[in-house]
């Protein structure tokens, strides 16, 4: 299937990406509720062996649209950049957002995708899809780890007595 962004045109996606800012994430996800994001991610945390990163990004850098890469390629550079693939038992997970364009991405570490089917993670995005339609920002979000907390409890749970040592920072990140 196309990206949409391959059928836009070019000025029509600067302009697009160029108006969204800090200003439309803070309303989308204000502090409190990024706060709120962060203690559902270290709560998970405590249960497995797993990482979720959360990334919310108003628009795509110029160098991104100039090219037309796709929110998917961001995501998949941002996983690295952030080393979500740096994680003892690969299996580190980022939740992407970007809302120029509406776009959901999750990128799992090859030790979740061997374990989980293709299909729940096109569900986990599906679900959130539906709620960031309706406005449902931080429910949406919230959900959503919650549903890789369940796959993570049950692919990688952390054995009596043992501590997550928890690799990469729980806050969610603004670009």
């Amino acid at each position: 299937m196309p990206q949409a962004h391959a059928t836009t045109p070019r000025w029509l996606r600067l302009l697009r990406h160029r108006w969204w800012d800090d200003a439309d994430v803070r309303r989308a996800l204000p502090a409190e509720a990024l706060a709120r994001v962060q203690a559902r991610v270290s709560a998970s945390e405590r249960h497995h062996s797993g990482e979720i990163r959360v990334v919310v990004e108003a628009g795509l850098p110029m160098s991104y649209l100039w090219q037309r890469l796709s929110a998917r390629q961001r995501a998949v550079t941002l996983f690295g950049k952030l080393r979500v693939w740096d994680t003892e038992h690969n299996n580190g997970v980022l939740v992407y957002l970007l809302l120029a364009e509406r776009a959901i991405e999750i990128v799992a570490d090859r030790g979740l995708v061997r374990r989980v089917p293709a299909a729940e993670f096109e569900a986990l995005v599906a679900a959130m899809r539906e709620a960031f339609r309706a406005g449902r920002f931080e429910p949406g979000l919230l959900t959503t780890v919650d549903r890789l907390d369940a796959l993570l409890r049950q692919h990688f749970p952390l054995a009596e007595g043992e501590a997550n040592p928890n690799e990469l920072p729980d806050a969610p990140t603004v670009l």
